[in-house]
């Protein structure tokens, strides 16, 4: 079955264009026009991505990342003609899992795609040192096979991407995890060097724990300019 892509831009050439170009590359490709349209529609559509654009009328883009993420942790990549950094955290403070600055390749579009969909795809489930795909620490739980984790019975949901993240931390529980090896396994070899994106993923998912905890235990351990661990805790 093809990867559904949806493509939200009010510029009817860019849209024409791109949703054309993922057409041409095996993608089914639908479209709209508005972040209004968007959210009417996302039911009907059920995409497995999001190419969102950011200046758009009446609901900008990072207004309806935050919308969408109120009831999806579909993948979304933000498109913009901004190049402000400022605009990139939020984009991904918000739960964008990654982010293209207008104008860029066809290349560079496609391998943004494919890393964001690899890694968000179903695969076959990894089991821990131990044997098992549940690795649990303290209060917190996660099944790796069922990509969902619990503090004590209490589900936290996720993003893909952050989801991906502490799998990493948990498959090396009491290890530190270098930020290269993290970025490369979770974005691709060509976001090595963006510790930007690792350093919001994580306090997105430190926030979304403490939240949950009676007691604000952090499980994940900050190695500056090294990387993270996921401390074990009986």
């Amino acid at each position: 079955m093809k990867q559904k892509i949806c493509v939200v831009d009010d510029e009817a050439k860019i849209l024409r264009f791109v949703a054309a170009n993922l057409k041409s590359v095996g993608y089914e490709v639908v479209t709209a026009s508005s972040g209004k349209e968007l959210l009417e529609e996302f039911d009907l559509h059920s995409p497995d991505l999001i190419l969102l654009d950011i200046m758009m009328p009446e609901m900008d883009g990072f207004f309806v990342l935050e919308e969408v993420r109120k009831f999806s942790n579909v993948p979304i990549i933000m498109l913009t003609a901004r190049g402000n950094p400022q605009d990139k955290v939020r984009g991904l403070n918000l739960g964008a899992d990654d982010y293209l600055t207008k104008p860029f390749s066809l290349d560079e579009l496609f391998a943004r795609v494919n890393a964001v969909l690899r890694r968000t795809s179903p695969q076959v489930p990894i089991v821990s040192e131990a044997g098992t795909s549940t690795v649990q620490t303290g209060e917190l739980k996660l099944d790796i096979g069922s990509k969902r984790c619990w503090i004590d019975d209490k589900e936290i949901k996720l993003t893909q991407t952050e989801f991906a993240i502490i799998e990493i931390l948990a498959l090396n529980i009491d290890k530190v995890v270098q930020h290269e090896t993290i970025l490369t396994k979770v974005w691709g070899a060509q976001y090595v060097d963006d510790v930007e994106y690792l350093r919001v993923a994580i306090a997105r998912i430190r926030k979304k724990l403490k939240d949950q905890l009676a007691e604000k235990q952090d499980y994940i351990i900050t190695y500056p300019g090294l990387g993270y661990m996921l401390k074990a805790i009986a």
